[in-house]
């Protein structure tokens, strides 16, 4: 029996392992061209004084004599410059030199100072600058985009170009963030000049492209969006006042300080954080940069390959979690460890009838309060500016503050629940800790968080490993594991004790009072674990876009980016209930998946958001 366990878990070993290293192959091959692009992590000093950490992808055939027009490129708030792959891969493939940039306080560039958000386009004015430095880059043919507040830093840049002894930035496009249409006084204004500028204005945008009274009330929807005063002016050019009504997805000219200019709004049906993962977006910002500046590569627009980089990241994601689950149970085989290994897995009764009761009971109550807990955080307003700009020093990162409070009061309330649970049904029902693994003694508890720890410390390895030799991570869509700076380390531990309360409780309940049989299988009990332990967030994201697309509008106070947060959150709580449960099954102890669960939401969130310092 020992000897088909520890067979069977080093196929799994083996198995991960491959998929790691396919996934970082297959994905530095389709960002690379098959070798046509070469692809550099580089670090500069900013105007601001702090450092800037960038993607630089230069296609082979760019030199001094052969310059090529070049493109920065920045993410969105709570991301990193990794996020902006569909189009670094694209435009890197047809020619163009890119710079996909950590925007400040972000990735591995120096943090955000509070109040400081416009200092250097919060880098992309600094970006601009050292891709105009490269000996090969034309620098008649420089272009700027970014997506969400990526666009804004584009919007900052600009002032910062005009005031340059000579201006750099040819050509903007702004997905999803509204373009600069007034003066200080109200006044409509042609804020870009002679640039090419295009916008991506997502028809169901959660945060951009309305109108608005005087009191702040919308009054129009993003949907409404190409008719409103601000896109018209904005299509005329600053005009305030055109019969001529102006269309989507339509170049428009005009002669601009002697110089040809074009103007383009794209306002396709998709979200905002749907940006960075949709082919739209991609061909219209191909579109646009080809009108503008000059595709090098003619490749059609259509043509697309960042959906196979997707896919190989994707793989990796899957197997870093199979990794996780392997490696944990190769470590039995360890001698230091070997007391942990389960070696006679108890007979798993059905319950009777209160049983079931309570179990269904539980799983609901915790559920609803799950969800109502994270709409209340999400409206207490004393918090509110906290959860977006932290409070440095003590809380560097508003985002991941927010998400662990609400973890952490979770997690005490599962603890409650249990209790009771414990005190009126699983006393009379002859519920032992001990047998269960709840009360596992000091000895197996602190060896199972030394091997949890062991194992999150050699799957984030991995990540390293391939991040050097391929320039690659885990990622698809909002969920990422990348590579980071050491210092992540120490702000990961101030979050570390809110994720824990959450995720000890929750493997505990799982594991140690929610395990049995159902139809006499266990997998199905499992399965019912993992749907509640992600059915609250997975409701609240669906009814805020269910609401969104019947009235144009989000559900009134809760916030589009608190459903935005969620997504990957629900992949978390998801693994969690089975992860644990593996690995449980393996040791009876239920702290070890617990604590790679919550080492894992801090680390990883801690290094895909923004961190402000004083």
């Amino acid at each position: 029996m020992k000897q088909k366990f520890f067979r069977r878990n080093a196929f799994w070993l083996v198995f991960s392992l491959v998929l790691c290293l396919i996934s970082a192959l297959g994905a530095n091959i389709t960002q690379s061209s098959g070798g046509a692009v070469s692809i550099a992590k580089i670090t500069f000093p900013g105007a601001s004084g702090g450092t800037l950490s960038a993607l630089l992808l230069k296609p082979n055939g760019a030199s001094a004599s052969d310059k090529r027009p070049a493109i920065v490129l920045a993410h969105g708030w709570w991301n990193e410059k990794e996020m902006q792959d569909s189009n670094y891969v694209e435009l890197a493939r047809r020619g163009y030199v890119v710079m996909s940039i950590d925007m400040y306080g972000h990735g591995s560039s120096s943090y955000m100072k509070e109040g400081n958000e416009a200092v250097a386009a919060t880098g992309m004015y600094d970006a601009v600058k050292e891709i105009a430095a490269l000996p090969y880059v034309d620098t008649n043919k420089i272009g700027i985009s970014g997506h969400s507040n990526g666009a804004r830093a584009a919007n900052f840049a600009i002032p910062l170009d005009d005031a340059a002894a000579s201006p750099l930035i040819k050509s903007v496009y702004l997905v999803d963030n509204d373009p600069i249409y007034v003066d200080a006084k109200g006044a409509y204004i042609n804020y870009y000049g002679n640039r090419d500028v295009g916008v991506q204005a997502d028809q169901f945008d959660e945060f951009f492209f309305r109108s608005y009274d005087k009191t702040g009330k919308a009054l129009t929807t993003p949907g409404q969006y190409i008719g409103t005063p601000n896109a018209q002016s904005f299509l005329h050019f600053g005009a305030s006042d055109s019969s001529d009504k102006r269309s989507s997805f339509h170049f428009y000219s005009q002669t601009v300080d002697g110089q040809s200019a074009l103007r383009i709004v794209n306002n396709p049906p998709q979200t905002h954080p749907w940006g960075p993962f949709s082919k739209q977006e991609v061909t219209s910002l191909l579109t646009f940069f080809d009108r503008s500046l000059g595709t090098p590569n003619a490749i059609p627009v259509g043509s697309q390959i960042w959906q196979l980089k997707e896919f190989f990241n994707g793989l990796g994601l899957i197997a870093f979690a199979i990794f996780l689950v392997a490696f944990a149970k190769a470590l039995l085989g360890v001698r230091l460890f070997a007391g942990l290994r389960y070696t006679q897995p108890a007979e798993l009764p059905a319950r009777d009838r209160k049983g079931l009761t309570w179990f269904w009971g539980s799983l609901g109550i915790s559920a609803l309060f799950s969800g109502f807990s994270y709409v209340f955080l999400s409206n207490f307003t004393p918090l509110a500016a906290v959860y977006f700009t932290g409070a440095p020093p003590l809380i560097p990162q508003g985002a991941v503050f927010f998400i662990g409070l609400w973890a952490a009061i979770n997690g005490i309330f599962a603890l409650i629940v249990m209790t009771v649970s414990y005190q009126v049904f699983g006393k009379k029902s002859g519920q032992n800790f001990r047998e269960v693994g709840i009360l596992p003694g000091w000895k197996k508890f602190w060896l199972g968080i030394l091997l949890g720890l062991i194992t999150v410390i050699a799957a984030f390895g991995i990540v390293f490993v391939l991040g050097y030799f391929f320039n690659t991570d885990f990622r698809l869509w909002v969920l990422a594991i990348p590579t980071f700076t050491a210092d992540k380390l120490l702000i990961a531990l101030l979050y570390l004790p809110l994720f824990l309360i959450y995720y000890l409780a929750n493997s505990v309940a799982i594991n140690g009072f929610n395990r049995f049989t159902i139809g006499k299988k266990e997998w199905l009990n499992t399965l019912i674990l993992t749907v509640f332990n992600i059915l609250a967030p997975l409701i609240l994201v669906i009814a805020q876009y269910l609401t969104f697309a019947g009235t144009g509008e989000l559900i009134p106070g809760f916030g589009g980016i608190f459903s935005i947060w969620l997504f990957p959150v629900i992949v978390f709580l998801g693994v969690a209930a089975v992860l644990s449960r593996k690995i449980y099954r393996a040791t009876n102890n239920p702290y070890i998946g617990g604590f790679i669960m919550a080492a894992l939401a801090s680390v990883i969130s801690v290094t895909n958001t923004l961190t402000y310092v004083q």
